[in-house]
C-alpha cells in the first residue's frame, strides 16, 4: 500500500522539482536579487587598522551599490585565526563574508594544527590592496642603497639586528626571506608591536626594521630613518623615488594584502557579483585615493586569479618558514 504524500510534502517536492528544471540563465537571474537583507563582513582584526578600515571602506561601497547594508564584525584574536576560523563555520549563502588577511599564507605553516584550511574552505571574492613594508635603517648604519646595505652586512656577519613587530609577523618573515634571498647573516629581536620596534630603530638599537608602511612614513619623512626600499613588486605612489627591493635583488617582494572571501559552497553567481562590485570600487577614484592615503595599492583580481595568488603565497611562505625555522609566539 503506498503512502499518501501529504500536502506540505508535496509542496515541498513540488518546489524543489520546479527549482531543479530552472536553466542555468533562470538561476543567474536569482542572484540579481542578492543581497535581500544585512550582510556581514567578519574581520579578524581589531578596529582601527589598515585591515579593518579596507573592510570598512568596501562594505561602505556594498552598501551603496548593492542597497543593503555590510555591516563589520571585528573578531581578532589568535593571529586572525579566531575570526578566520567562524567564517569558515559559517553559511555559505552569501550572508557572511570574510576580510581575508596576508596572515592566512604564513598562518597555515605556522599553526599546523588548524581546524581549518583557507584554500579549502573559502572561496575567494576578490582582492581589495597591497600594502608594501618599507626596509628601514637607522641612520647610522652608512648604507645608501639595497645594494650597500647587503655588502656592508657581508662585511659585519652576525653583527647586525633587524627588529619585527613578534615571531612569524610579516615583519620577521620578511626580513628572513631576504635574508635567504641575499645571503646575509643578521640576528632578529622581536618586539611587541611596531611602535617600540621602530622606536629602538631610531634609536640605534637594531639596525634594519622592515615597517609596514603607515608606520614609518612620519619617521621616514621627518628625517630619523632611512628607507632604503619597498617590498612590493613596484613603486610607492606615496614615495616614488624610493626603489623596490626587487630592483636589487631579483624575485624579492614581501607585501602584505588583504581581499574579500566567503565560506566554501557560497553560490557562483554571488561571488561573481561581489568581485564585479569590488573590482568596480578599486577602479573608482575616490575609493583610490582612500586607499593610497593608507599605502595600500589597489589590487584587483578575478575570484579565480586570487585562489592562484593565495595557493602560491601559501607555498612561498611555508618554505621561508620551514627553512628559517620559524615558530609563532
Amino acid at each position: 500500500m503506498v503512502k499518501p504524500v501529504n500536502p506540505s510534502r508535496r509542496a515541498f517536492l513540488q518546489i524543489a522539482a520546479s527549482t531543479a528544471a530552472l536553466p542555468a540563465g533562470t538561476l543567474s537571474a536569482l542572484a540579481l536579487d542578492y543581497p535581500t537583507r544585512p550582510v556581514k563582513i567578519i574581520v579578524p582584526v581589531p578596529p582601527g587598522g589598515a585591515l579593518d578600515i579596507n573592510a570598512r571602506l568596501i562594505g561602505q561601497w556594498l552598501s551603496e551599490r548593492l542597497g543593503q547594508s555590510f555591516v563589520v564584525e571585528n573578531r581578532p584574536g589568535a593571529s586572525t585565526n579566531v575570526g578566520v576560523e567562524a567564517a569558515t563555520r559559517a553559511s555559505p549563502d552569501g550572508y557572511t563574508l570574510l576580510l581575508v588577511p596576508g596572515s592566512v599564507a604564513t598562518n597555515a605553516t605556522l599553526y599546523p594544527n588548524l581546524p581549518f584550511n583557507v584554500i579549502r574552505d573559502i572561496v575567494p571574492i576578490g582582492m581589495i590592496s597591497r600594502l608594501p613594508l618599507v626596509m628601514d635603517v637607522n641612520l647610522s648604519v652608512p648604507a645608501k642603497t639595497v645594494s650597500e646595505f647587503i655588502a656592508y652586512a657581508k662585511a659585519n656577519p652576525g653583527k647586525l639586528s633587524f627588529a619585527s613587530s613578534g615571531n612569524g609577523s610579516p615583519q620577521h618573515i620578511a626580513a628572513e626571506f631576504f635574508k635567504m634571498k641575499t645571503g646575509v647573516d643578521m640576528v632578529h629581536v622581536p618586539y611587541h608591536g611596531g611602535a617600540p620596534a621602530i622606536t629602538d630603530l631610531m634609536a640605534g638599537q637594531v639596525q634594519l626594521y622592515f615597517s609596514p608602511l603607515p608606520e614609518s612614513v612620519a619617521v621616514i619623512k621627518a628625517g630619523k630613518v632611512r628607507a632604503l626600499a619597498v617590498t612590493t613588486a613596484t613603486r610607492v605612489d606615496a614615495f616614488p623615488d624610493i626603489p623596490t627591493v626587487g630592483e636589487s635583488v631579483p624575485g624579492f617582494e614581501a607585501s602584505t594584502w588583504q581581499g574579500i572571501g566567503a565560506p566554501t559552497g557560497t553560490p557562483a553567481e554571488i561571488v561573481t557579483k561581489l568581485n564585479g562590485e569590488i573590482n568596480a570600487a578599486l577602479a573608482d577614484p575616490g575609493i583610490k585615493e582612500k586607499l593610497a592615503n593608507l599605502g595600500s595599492l589597489p589590487s584587483p583580481m578575478s575570484p579565480g586569479d586570487f585562489k592562484a595568488f593565495i595557493v602560491a603565497e601559501t607555498a612561498k611562505w611555508a618554505g621561508v618558514i620551514k627553512a628559517a625555522n620559524i615558530k609563532a609566539e
